[in-house]
């Protein structure tokens, strides 16, 4: 287990399950197919912006976290950021709701799942208490670190939200 911080290398082995965005299946009741995504690879040559949260359709996370990137998807485009995507404990089905929810549509935002907190316990960040995913954000940069904060405290969106990785750009 090691924390991620800027400068190290994002890893080669990260591979998240997600179910795509399709015009079919734009209804919230619309399940899909859950795929792997192999974000090592997906991510190599781009600019991404990764957030974590600690659950789907929860409080601090469906009214802080998740419309702060929402609301300032063109200045982060605008930055050079080529993906944005959230990761949560929560089932690729849960995800893909939650998406949809939030008439988040085609690939503006890809919401992911981080099957039993394997990434975030890997770097460190998977709530102790739990084992879900904690809330933080990553920016990789062509496969370099160069932003990566976690909250410490808990509903806090200070670090790992939209106003603050922007400023970090």
């Amino acid at each position: 287990m090691t924390t991620i911080k800027p400068g190290d290398s994002f890893p080669s082995d990260v591979v998240f399950q997600y179910i795509p965005w399709t015009e079919e299946s734009d209804e919230i009741t619309s399940c899909g197919i859950p795929i792997n995504y192999n974000a090592s690879k997906e991510w190599a040559d781009k600019k991404v912006v990764l957030f974590s949260v600690p659950g789907a359709f929860t409080p601090t996370c469906s009214v802080n976290h998740v419309p702060g990137y929402i609301k300032n998807l063109s200045q982060l485009r605008q930055k050079g950021v080529d993906i944005v995507a959230v990761v949560a404990f929560n089932d690729p089905f849960v995800m893909s709701a939650w998406g949809k929810a939030n008439q988040v549509r085609g690939n503006d935002i890809l919401f992911l799942t981080d099957p039993e907190a394997r990434f975030s316990k890997s770097i460190g960040w998977a709530d102790e208490a739990s084992g879900r995913t904690g809330r933080y954000a990553i920016v990789i940069d062509h496969g370099k670190i160069s932003y990566a904060q976690i909250e410490t405290e808990r509903g806090a969106v200070t670090k790992s939200g939209a106003d603050a990785v922007l400023a970090s750009l």
